[in-house]
């Protein structure tokens, strides 16, 4: 993972969630383009360790440790990137949990509360205190949301509410923040190889396991690279004219209609019957009709 002159050499880092999972790649695929790059997480996440790590690979990072739901963390995990680098130039909000799945009427109420916390309270703190820095360098904001955000997520719905959050909100803060040189995009995972899809080491059981990879029309879950791949794209300066974007990396799930139909009990499944006296409800050409062939020639 040799440095090079890369497409955000010089630039400077902050990744939430930094020491795991997509946040480790993240890291890692910033470290490896150049950026310095300020790896955050709690005390127990193995920040440390990955940015040992970068170094050893000839990287530059440093480690921040603390609960950045919290307004002071928030401000001292920018103002330790600051004083480490000299400034800020890029502010990824990775950060998020995906404690629990079950269907609403049963969802613990812990749960919820937890999302909240780690999923909309460090992106709002982070962003709000990242923001008078990103505007001296004209910098940028890219946060995690999810294609749960987009269609929502059953079996988590409060997750897929809490990263519906983040896209409307970083829409916002792209519109407000443009008059001062500021980016702010939205990269969506969808099914991707970390541990959350994984009934082993996440919440999902094996049906849900099951679904949610069937449901992917590239057949697989993504890597946590691939993922990385485009949030550096969209960190570095070739990405300049895009803004309040949001880059879905699914596999296809957000346009594909999935494979949910199968969990239907077939009485539910049948058609209703109608009162309408409909005769051609299966006429209709769909074919090019001859006489319509010359003008498309």
């Amino acid at each position: 993972m040799t440095p090079i002159s890369g497409r955000l050499t010089g630039k400077v880092a902050i990744v939430t969630g930094g020491g795991a999972g997509i946040g480790e790649a993240i890291s890692k695929k910033f470290a490896k383009e150049g950026a310095f790059v300020v790896v955050a997480g709690f005390a127990e996440d193995p920040v440390g360790q990955v940015v040992e790590e970068i170094v050893a690979a000839g990287g530059r990072a440093v480690a921040f440790t603390g609960d950045i739901s919290h307004e002071q963390t928030a401000q001292a995990c920018v103002q330790a990137a600051v004083d480490q680098f000299g400034k800020l130039d890029v502010l990824v909000n990775n950060a998020g949990v995906f404690p629990a799945t079950s269907t609403l009427d049963k969802y613990p109420t812990e749960a919820f509360e937890y999302m909240i916390k780690n999923n909309i309270y460090s992106n709002f703190m982070m962003t709000r205190a990242a923001l008078p820095y990103l505007q001296k360098t004209r910098g940028n904001i890219v946060s995690a949301g999810s294609e749960a955000g987009h269609m929502g997520e059953p079996q988590n719905t409060p997750y897929g509410g809490t990263k519906g959050f983040v896209h409307a909100f970083q829409r916002g803060v792209a519109v407000e923040q443009a008059k001062f040189g500021v980016r702010s995009n939205i990269v969506g995972p969808g099914p991707i190889d970390t541990a959350w899809t994984h009934k082993e080491t996440g919440p999902m059981d094996s049906k849900m396991e099951k679904l949610t990879v069937q449901g992917v029309p590239l057949g697989r879950r993504g890597t946590a690279e691939e993922v990385a791949n485009v949030y550096a794209f969209l960190a570095s300066d070739e990405a300049s004219y895009v803004t309040g974007a949001t880059y879905f990396v699914d596999g296809g799930v957000t346009i594909s209609k999935g494979p949910h139909g199968d969990e239907v009990p077939s009485d539910l499944a049948k058609e209703p019957e109608g009162v309408l006296a409909l005769e051609h409800e299966k006429d209709g050409h769909t074919e090019i009709r001859q006489q319509d062939a010359g003008h498309m020639a």
